[in-house]
């Protein structure tokens, strides 16, 4: 029995990175020599193992072969035979495909090394092409190494539209694809995802409602950069170096969907796309099956993204609805997340990046502003159902008021 580190905790160390995550392979083992040493298995369809004492996994060494259609459509065999390279064999990226025993000693017969000097994510085999999920994973690498300097190597983004082309990524399930989206986007440059992607011919098959953005004009007074597709790339961008959640991410990407949808005639203005983006919007959180909260702020950047940059021109009564929509009271997280999503998209326009967003503090002082309003005193003044609502919200409109004229003072 001969146990490697292999991987990304290989990869990570030979790059300097912090490693996080290790994983083990196994060689020259049975499932019955790894119980007898402890190890209590977790693989149901392959034969991994948690270690006794550290709870790491430990796999043994295995080969795969393409049995169906998918990310799962493999079958799997695992063999005291089955050699260390026939196991890196099976990886997606050659910097994926490297070993090293408990003194550090290197196997890399796929020369990950030579890529990673070269900054190239380059396939392992052409059973790359077997799974559709690696597409997707390449384009995560991608944005996640993109500040090294790493690029896609050419023949793999050939395998990789292949791929996009063989409709082998409609096989894929909403979960897998979620799970790389959403940590792509929690990259340093998720923006490069989309643009890998993209370049590959594979977001126009995922995500063609981002695809139809690329090529649109918008305004030039107020998007120097003119393009659509090119601003989503842009806010993504920026709100990945503000450090944003997945949640403010996700509403930057979908954001703009309506203006894809906007006549070539009545470019490049996009009059009502908050609200024509919306059912697109729907059909991305459905289709990918993106958690309730990143959902619900996706749909709601994409109707009121323009109030927010609008703040400091709104009615009070336009104001209130805003907030009554949000529901500040009981979620102010959400209207911050809206915030900061809205500050990203007016930051994600080409030399506009360092831009001022007063719109900002205007829109917390006004939520704070309603939730000043007490309940008590309306209660003790003999109202209640439906007309303590009415009483509450005429009150908060008030505040609003007066709030705004000591903002305009």
């Amino acid at each position: 029995m001969q146990i490697y580190k292999v991987g990304g905790a290989v990869r990570d160390r030979l790059l300097g990175k912090p490693v996080t995550d290790i994983d083990w392979v196994v060689v020259g083992a049975t499932t019955e020599e790894m119980l007898a040493k402890g190890f209590r298995p977790v693989g149901a369809d392959f034969p991994v193992f948690l270690h006794p004492k550290s709870g790491e996994e430990y796999a043994l060494a295995r080969t795969e072969r393409k049995s169906g259609r998918g990310y799962g459509g493999f079958t799997f065999h695992a063999s005291p035979e089955v050699t260390l390279e026939e196991d890196l064999i099976r990886r997606d990226l050659t910097i994926n495909a490297m070993a090293e025993d408990d003194q550090q000693n290197l196997t890399d017969p796929y020369h990950g090394q030579r890529d990673l000097e070269a900054r190239l994510l380059r396939h392992v085999s052409p059973a790359f092409a077997e799974d559709p999920l690696r597409v997707l994973r390449v384009a995560r690498f991608a944005a996640r190494y993109a500040g090294l300097g790493f690029t896609v190597a050419p023949e793999t983004l050939d395998l990789m539209r292949q791929l996009s082309e063989s409709g082998e990524l409609e096989a894929l399930t909403a979960e897998r694809s979620w799970k790389e989206i959403s940590r792509a986007l929690m990259e340093d440059q998720p923006q490069v995802f989309i643009e890998v992607l993209r370049e590959c011919g594979a977001l126009k098959v995922l995500m063609p409602e981002v695809d139809a953005l690329f090529g649109v004009p918008q305004p030039e007074a107020h998007h120097p950069e003119i393009d659509t597709g090119v601003h989503t790339l842009s806010v993504l961008e920026q709100a990945a170096r503000h450090k944003q959640p997945l949640t403010v991410r996700w509403a930057c990407l979908l954001h703009d969907l309506g203006k894809g949808l906007t006549p070539e005639e009545e470019w490049p203005r996009h009059i009502a796309h908050e609200h024509k983006g919306l059912k697109l919007i729907k059909a991305v959180n459905e289709r990918f099956k993106a958690p309730k909260d990143c959902q619900e702020l996706a749909l709601l950047v994409g109707k009121y993204h323009t109030h927010g940059h609008r703040a400091l021109e709104l009615k009070p009564s336009t104001l209130l609805e805003l907030l009554q929509s949000f529901d500040v009271y009981r979620r102010p997280q959400r209207f911050e997340e809206f915030i900061a999503a809205c500050e990203m998209d007016a930051r994600g326009r080409k030399g506009l990046e360092q831009r001022s967003y007063p719109q900002a503090d205007y829109l917390r002082g006004a939520a704070n502003a309603a939730r000043t309003v007490a309940v008590q005193p309306l209660l003790e003044n003999g109202f209640k159902g439906p007309e303590l609502g009415e009483a509450i919200k005429r009150e908060r409109l008030k505040a609003l008021k007066t709030y705004k004229e000591a903002a305009s003072a």
